[in-house]
């Protein structure tokens, strides 16, 4: 029984030593920005570190998505993209498929055999749960924890990438960013002020652990998390 109290202990001195620091206070843009990147100093500590260049930062995003059972593939091409997805759609026998009206996304639909649903002109709540995976973009790949930023404004509004039991991400490599402070800095500078109705980090496939402590995949979302990573 010694080990857990020993992490119950250390999770409390952590949380004495955040407290210790005082909250920003946030009094106009300038003073935000300049709250943001001390608090992001501050506490980058108790985060995982991140390699100053882009293949580290790659590198560290695949090894994340490994530990939390994200799928990444490294594509050279649209094309090659499209015949690992219609694999994987002839071996989990893929029904039907969401979409929505981007330009990655709508490429990598065509490699289907069937008509996507789309998602952006309205739809039928039913139709969509029928659908076995949704296709999205995203606005960013963070490679400190192996998350994948989403919006309304990039994942097709707010059901596409959390009703159909397999997600499945198209993304850029330069879209990768080394922390979520920088994730979010960067979707300040494309949205506001007329942010998107929502942002979320997608953080591995959708897992609760709150029985007995036993793994379970898809309790609250997609149960499978794929992601094609183009040049």
């Amino acid at each position: 029984m010694s080990a857990p109290t020993d992490q119950r202990q250390q999770v409390f001195a952590r949380i004495r030593e955040a407290l210790r620091r005082p909250a920003p206070h946030f009094h106009g843009a300038e003073a935000n920005a300049d709250h943001e990147a001390a608090s992001a100093d501050a506490f980058r500590a108790w985060l995982p570190s991140v390699g100053a260049g882009h293949e580290e930062q790659m590198a560290l995003f695949l090894e994340n998505a490994l530990a939390l059972r994200t799928e990444v593939h490294l594509v050279a091409t649209l094309e090659e993209a499209g015949r690992l997805l219609a694999a994987i759609a002839a071996e989990n026998q893929w029904r039907q498929v969401a979409a929505h009206r981007n330009d990655l996304v709508l490429a990598l639909a065509e490699k289907l055999p069937r008509p996507c649903l789309m998602t952006d002109s309205g739809y039928a709540t039913l139709d969509l749960e029928r659908c076995d995976a949704g296709i999205t973009a995203c606005d960013a790949l963070v490679a400190q924890t192996g998350s994948i930023l989403v919006s309304t404004a990039s994942a097709g509004g707010r059901a596409l990438s959390v009703l159909p039991p397999h997600h499945v991400v198209i993304a850029r490599a330069g879209q990768m960013v080394p922390y979520l402070a920088s994730a979010l800095r960067q979707a300040r500078e494309r949205y506001a002020p007329n942010w998107p109705s929502s942002l979320s980090f997608i953080t591995g496939p959708s897992r609760t652990g709150d029985i007995e402590r036993i793994l379970v995949l898809g309790a609250h979302g997609p149960k499978r998390l794929t992601v094609f990573i183009l040049p």
